[in-house]
């Protein structure tokens, strides 16, 4: 079984998503290795999305990754995040895609949740040149972030707690799905669309929760870790205000 994939090529930096699966997206120098990190990373978004009964079947070659669709990125892209918008992400929400994307969500702030909580009173490995976020800083990036997602969404939110913020997205995204929220804002900027909007976020959750995992774990640096050869794997653009998000 295939999954459908879509490829987004910056000047530095690749991002391979798929299309189906909010959240779940790897990046490499170039298409090649991004595809590699996709699925590489396949075992790990298994186990995030597995208690959500979406019968996701990690893929255990590269040609079980089908791409339909390569995209120019810009610098949000070579900064390290994904801001091309697919094809895909155009279409309505359906009432039964509507619960599905939610749930992914869902799954992405547990699987967040979940490393902040294993992380902490560990001491996280710093980067290479001795930098990288402590993980309440963390924490309050990801938080913080979902409020400039949500504006970018055009819903607004002034909520400063954790719940608060996960029940504006949910609201946001709702109304977003139903047509309550103009396409452009008061200034003629465009803003999200409801897939788009849920797939940054799930993809910027599960990216941190990964992030701190490895680092917790002595991991100091973002790329992969010495993997199989594609061949023997085993089975396993949103608005930014102000400047690039990750």
């Amino acid at each position: 079984m295939s999954i459908d994939v879509y490829v987004e090529r910056g000047a530095k930096r690749t991002f391979v998503s798929a299309v189906e699966w909010p959240g779940w997206a790897r990046s490499g120098r170039d298409e090649a290795s991004a595809l590699d990190a996709l699925l590489v990373s396949a075992p790990r978004y298994a186990k995030v999305v597995a208690s959500t009964g979406l019968g996701f079947r990690a893929p255990r070659a590269i040609p079980d990754l089908r791409v339909v669709q390569r995209l120019p990125g810009n610098a949000t892209t070579d900064f390290g995040a994904p801001a091309a918008v697919p094809t895909a992400d155009t279409a309505a929400v359906r009432a039964d895609d509507l619960k599905r994307i939610e749930t992914l969500i869902q799954a992405a702030w547990r699987a967040f949740d979940a490393a902040v909580t294993a992380a902490k009173g560990k001491t996280l490995a710093k980067g290479p040149r001795g930098g990288g976020r402590a993980l309440e800083k963390i924490a309050e990036h990801v938080r913080e972030a979902e409020r400039g997602y949500l504006s970018a969404l055009g819903w607004g939110n002034d909520a400063r707690d954790v719940a608060g913020v996960h029940k504006a997205v949910i609201d946001g995204f709702r109304a977003s799905a139903r047509g309550e929220i103009p396409p452009t804002g008061p200034r003629g900027g465009k803003r999200s669309m409801p897939r788009q909007f849920a797939r940054r976020l799930a993809w910027h959750a599960i990216d941190h929760a990964w992030e701190i995992e490895d680092r917790a774990g002595g991991v100091t640096s973002r790329r992969a870790p010495a993997r199989p050869t594609r061949a023997s794997a085993p089975a396993p653009r949103a608005p930014t205000p102000r400047r690039a998000r990750r």
